[in-house]
C-alpha cells in the first residue's frame, strides 16, 4: 500500500499518468515488473484516475461488459469483482441509482477486470461522506490482504495515514521524502508519562537512554525518544527504579503534521 500525497500541483496525478503510460515524461525513466514492455505492463496494472464514467442507463453488469471489451479482457470476472467490492445484490441496478460510494466502488471494480497484479487510485475518496470513505478505506485493504499492491494518491492524510504503510510526500513536482509511515513519522513521536512523584521521575528520566528530551506541560512529562525505545521499555526502568507509573501514553505525531510542515519549510 503506497500512498502518495502532495498539495495541488505537486504532479500526484501527472506522477500516475506518466508511469500509466498516459502521458509522456520530458526526461528520466521507470519500469514495471522488472521491465516489461509498456503494453505487456498496462495488462496486468488496473487504474482509476478520474471521476467514475458509466452509462447511467446500463446496470452495473452491463457497464462492465462495456469495460471488458474496450480492455480485451476481463469478461469471466465480471461477477467476482462485483462481489469482491459488494455490489453483487444491486448488479442488475441502473447506475443513475447508485449513490456516490457505490459508483466508486463500480470504478474500482472496473480497474479489477482482468486480475490486474497493481490498483493504481487517483483521489478515490474523493467527494464522499464519511460512511462512503469507510467503504473505500475497508476495501481497499481488502484487496491489499488478496495480494494486490495498491498504489494511492490522496489529499485525504487521515486515510493515508490508516490504510498506506509507505509514502512519498510531493511538491512541485520534486520528493520531499519517502519511506514506511512509521519512519516518516518516527521522529515525531512523543510519549506522555505522569507519577505521584513527578520531581523525581524527571530526574529519572533525564538520565535514561535513548531520551533526548524531556519536557513539563500539563503536569505531565512529554518525552522525545529515539525510535528504539518504547513505551513498555519507560516503563520497565520506571518500575525497577521505584516508581509507579500513573499514566503513559505513545503520542504519535499526525500524517496531516508532518505532510504540512514538510510542504511549508520548503518552497
Amino acid at each position: 500500500m503506497f500512498g502518495i500525497l502532495g498539495p495541488n500541483g505537486s504532479g500526484k496525478t501527472t506522477l500516475l499518468g506518466i508511469v500509466l503510460d498516459v502521458l509522456v515524461a520530458n526526461s528520466g525513466s521507470y519500469s514495471w515488473f522488472g521491465g516489461l514492455p509498456a503494453d505487456a505492463a498496462r495488462k496486468q496494472i488496473g487504474a482509476l484516475l478520474e471521476t467514475p464514467n458509466f452509462y447511467h442507463y446500463m446496470t452495473a453488469m452491463q457497464n462492465l461488459e462495456v469495460t471488458a471489451a474496450i480492455k480485451g479482457r476481463g469478461d469471466d470476472d465480471k461477477l467476482s469483482v462485483l462481489e469482491l467490492t459488494g455490489l453483487t445484490s444491486r448488479k442488475d441496478s441502473k447506475f443513475q441509482t447508485y449513490s456516490l460510494g457505490m459508483k466508486q466502488r463500480l470504478a474500482i471494480a472496473a480497474a479489477l477486470l482482468g486480475n490486474p497484479k497493481v490498483l493504481v487510485l487517483d483521489e478515490p475518496t474523493n467527494g464522499l461522506d464519511p460512511a462512503g470513505i469507510a467503504e473505500i478505506r475497508e476495501l481497499i485493504l481488502r484487496l491489499s490482504n488478496e495480494g494486490i499492491t495498491v498504489i494511492m494518491a490522496s489529499h485525504m492524510l487521515d486515510e493515508v495515514e490508516k490504510v498506506c504503510n509507505h509514502v512519498a510526500i510531493l511538491k512541485r513536482g520534486q520528493l520531499l521524502v519517502t519511506g514506511q509511515v512509521d519512519d516518516v513519522l518516527r521522529s515525531e513521536d512523543q510519549v506522555e508519562v505522569r507519577a505521584n512523584d513527578m520531581k523525581a521521575l524527571q530526574q529519572l528520566l533525564t538520565g535514561m537512554n535513548g531520551i533526548k528530551k524531556v519536557q513539563l506541560a500539563n503536569n505531565m512529562l512529554l518525552l522525545s525518544c529515539d525510535a528504539a525505545v518504547q513505551p513498555t521499555f519507560i516503563n520497565e526502568y520506571c518500575m525497577n527504579n521505584g516508581i509507579i507509573l500513573s499514566h503513559l501514553l505513545l503520542r504519535k505525531k499526525s500524517l496531516e503534521s508532518k505532510f504540512i510542515e514538510l510542504t511549508n519549510e520548503k518552497k
